[in-house]
């Protein structure tokens, strides 16, 4: 039986949920906290994308000097 309703990994980063275990995989396989990059890297750009904001190599830059500085 299939779910139904909206993937919220999706609503909230962008990703679906297929591809967001494949991530979180990587994430345990390289020793990256998996919390961190969704939170502090995925939630921000997939907001950026949203408001159609600018997502130039300056930007991406900023996005993970903040996300940097929180660990």
């Amino acid at each position: 039986m299939s779910k139904k309703g909206l993937d919220t990994l999706f609503v909230h980063y962008g990703i679906r949920r297929e591809d967001m275990q494949v991530i979180e995989a990587l994430c345990n396989e390289y020793e990256v906290d998996f919390d961190w990059l969704q939170e502090d890297i995925l939630k921000l750009y997939h907001e950026k994308k949203i408001r159609n904001e600018d997502l130039d190599e300056k930007a991406l830059k900023k996005v993970l000097e903040k996300a940097l500085q929180k660990i």
